[in-house]
């Protein structure tokens, strides 16, 4: 695990783009937009803003991370893996902690920034909980990421699967709050579970249109994705060593 670790490290350019877009975009869309001091539920629109772009931030550092396993197979690290007595549960949960370890610094550098620039909630709990929930749930997309780049044997998976990242999060009512039956498309994608978990704690289920969305849909949205890239990510293990 700490061998893998330091092969993603290498890769300085694509680490500081992981790290650095999170924060780049809650001072775009959070820090400086106007009426950001407003309250919206338990914390200020700023607070928002910071937890949503947190949690797109670590969704894409683990999917940009865990995907690079398609250049792996091209350079015959896979082939090496294959040939030690590594599982393929074993594979996969290295790749999703690597992945994760890269998207709580990520979060760490969003939060930091939120704290400077007034970013403010009710209660400090509520910044412990969403972090957290970030970090469980952007997991889920660890598991994506890895299934992306071992099912489709390309140098282009990894960026197909990022980009699949931000359409996930417009139409997971990530960016812009969505309603009518754009909403109920949403209710189905990848992200809009992880999101409104996140939410949770600072809206308790309500949306832009003043409905409420109960928990359990937010719980069973991210629990049926789970399962569904976890099932793609052990299949394309499989498969890969398959074909040596």
């Amino acid at each position: 695990m700490v061998i893998e670790f330091k092969r993603q490290a290498r890769d300085v350019s694509n680490v500081m783009f992981v790290l650095l877009l999170p924060a780049a975009m809650y001072l775009l869309f959070g820090a400086s937009t106007a009426g950001g001091e407003q309250m919206a539920g338990h914390a200020n629109l700023k607070y928002y803003v910071m937890a949503s772009m947190a949690a797109y931030g670590a969704v894409s550092a683990v999917t940009d991370i865990s995907a690079t396993a398609a250049t792996e197979q091209t350079q015959g690290w896979g082939r090496q893996i294959g040939l030690t007595p590594m599982r393929p549960w074993q594979f996969v949960l290295t790749k999703t902690v690597v992945a994760l370890a890269f998207a709580a610094v990520a979060m760490v550098i969003v939060y930091a920034v939120g704290i400077f620039t007034g970013a403010k909630a009710d209660a400090t709990w509520i910044w412990w909980a969403t972090a957290a929930i970030s970090l469980g749930c952007s997991a889920v997309f660890a598991l994506y990421g890895l299934a992306a780049g071992l099912l489709f044997k390309s140098d282009s998976a990894a960026g197909v699967a990022s980009g699949a990242v931000t359409f996930f999060a417009f139409f997971g009512n990530v960016f812009i709050p969505l309603s009518g039956t754009m909403l109920d498309i949403a209710r189905f994608t990848p992200m809009y579970g992880m999101i409104g978990l996140v939410r949770w704690p600072v809206l308790e289920g309500f949306l832009a249109d003043g409905k409420r969305e109960e928990l359990w849909w937010y719980i069973a949205n991210v629990v049926a994705w789970t399962v569904i890239f976890l099932a793609l990510a052990l299949w394309g293990v499989r498969r890969s060593r398959a074909r040596r």
